[in-house]
């Protein structure tokens, strides 16, 4: 048996070089303010709670949220836990898993660590990253027991819409696999977001959280939607890891998912003025390669000429700026860029992310 993977990359450089005054490498929306919500101090109750797999308030306010039983929902400490809690449960060693690419970095370092063997298939540069079940199809062998993909896409914020879902979803029985579609990044399409994948069938399995686009990461409000006999695995499995959650992270997330549309309606105002400036932006850079971004937290665009890392480094340590480098998503010619912060420090990021690129053209060989 290999040798297990046993960090994540993407991980250590997110914790010890994000940080920067220019900071576009963030995915996620910034803070919402807890003054935002009605919540007074005697609402977080006592610090811990009785035993129990799940806060019941929790368990029915995500099951409402979600439309679906309680029996469905797996609370998890975000969503890359909630995507660990699922593969853990469902794969063996060995298993056979089809991922898309490129993907989130953790989910096959945490692949590597369950010692899955992967295949993988593509998602093109030249469509936008779209998701085609063709490819898919291609890489699903009699083996495969899980499929792994992303909706929104991370790192492009491609979309996934429901029709192509159910192609996968088709694929997938065929061979008698589950699919994991992590949608932490699925409401940042606000209008045109479907209702979860997990509606389509009992094959998939989907993982969320309120972590990224309504900018309540400090409450690890993440959570899982399966079948209730495989969400009883993961609950059991959580025993050896989180056992329970933070309880007055509990409680303010119930108040968080019971004010839903306020923070809703603040995330979504905060993304659509953002996101102006950075299309605005985009239109201005001949050095870059992608589409305008359409709606999501994060576009990966493509540095036409020279290295990415070396772009990296210069914007850092010149510019006291950071993006994400596309070496962390098997794609090193690109870079992944966020917008989820104020929308004043947004516009002065990519200002300087502009005087970067400028300068950075200048000192390569012509």
């Amino acid at each position: 048996m290999k040798n297990r993977v046993m960090s994540s990359a993407y991980m250590q450089w997110a914790k010890t070089r994000q940080g920067a005054r220019y900071n576009l490498a963030t995915s996620g929306v910034i803070t919402y303010p807890l003054f935002g919500l009605p919540v007074k101090i005697e609402d977080l109750g006592p610090v811990a709670r009785g035993a129990g797999y799940g806060y019941p308030p929790l368990q029915e306010a995500l099951a409402a949220h979600n439309g679906v039983s309680t029996a469905n929902v797996v609370a998890a400490d975000g969503t890359s836990m909630a995507n660990y809690l699922a593969m853990a449960a469902i794969l063996e060693p060995g298993d056979e898993v089809v991922v898309e690419h490129p993907t989130y970095e953790l989910l096959l370092a945490s692949l590597g660590y369950l010692q899955a063997e992967v295949r993988r298939f593509p998602r093109r540069r030249e469509s936008g990253f779209a998701l085609h079940p063709a490819e898919l199809e291609r890489a699903v062998t009699p083996r495969t027991r899980l499929i792994v993909i992303t909706n929104l896409h991370n790192p492009s914020s491609a979309f996934t819409d429901e029709a192509n879902l159910r192609s996968i979803g088709e694929v997938a029985r065929r061979v008698g696999a589950r699919v994991l579609v992590d949608e932490v990044y699925l409401d940042a399409a606000f209008e045109v977001a479907p209702r979860s994948a997990f509606h389509l069938g009992p094959e998939f399995v989907i993982t969320n959280s309120l972590t990224k686009v309504y900018g309540l990461s400090g409450l690890r409000c993440g959570w899982v939607l399966a079948e209730p006999e495989l969400a009883r695995r993961m609950w059991l499995l959580n025993d050896l890891f989180g056992v329970n959650q933070a309880h007055p992270a509990e409680r303010l997330s119930v108040i968080a998912l019971h004010n839903f549309e306020t923070i809703r309606k603040w995330s979504r105002a905060l993304l659509e003025r953002n996101r102006r400036l950075l299309n605005e932006f985009l239109a201005t850079r001949k050095d870059l390669e992608v589409r305008p971004l359409r709606f999501g937290t994060v576009v990966f665009p493509r540095l036409l000429t020279g290295s990415v890392d070396k772009f990296c480094e210069l914007f850092r340590e010149k510019y006291d700026g950071t993006v994400v480098p596309g070496s962390f998503f098997e794609m090193p010619d690109h870079f992944r860029l966020g917008i989820g912060g104020e929308s004043e420090a947004v516009a002065t990021s990519l200002a300087q992310l502009g005087a970067a690129l400028d300068d950075f053209r200048t000192q390569r060989p012509r």
